[in-house]
């Protein structure tokens, strides 16, 4: 598990980008947690700088947009779906749970999303 932030850090409507390899979103879509991985399947944007609405979120380069529950687009020019990642919360902290592999990468920094509510 990686910790993301406080809980009260991540209001709702935002996102937190973790650089990892690949880097991972976390967003809080209504009160619900959801980390997909953040870079579009269909060109190299960050997901975390889409616009939210409800559980999808518009990649802000050609507009695909994927759903945060299941990480499948929901509109082209996106074909391919996004990873999607669980989310736990334990005393008031946001964890993403990735593999061993990628969690032993360090050191990793969480970024505010610049990314909005539609």
């Amino acid at each position: 598990m990686i910790p993301v932030c406080r809980l009260e850090d991540l209001p709702e409507g935002e996102s937190v980008r973790l650089d990892l390899e690949p880097p991972i979103a976390v967003f809080n879509a209504d009160g619900e947690l959801y980390a997909i991985d953040d870079t579009c399947t269909h060109q190299d944007a960050s997901l975390s700088e889409g616009w939210l609405e409800g559980c999808l979120v518009e990649c802000p380069l050609h507009a695909a947009s994927f759903d945060l529950r299941t990480g499948r687009p929901t509109c082209l020019p996106a074909r391919k779906p996004v990873r999607t990642h669980a989310v736990s919360v334990l005393d008031g902290t946001v964890w993403v749970h990735v593999e061993a592999d990628r969690a032993a990468q360090t050191p990793h920094t969480a970024v505010a999303g610049q990314g909005s509510a539609a």
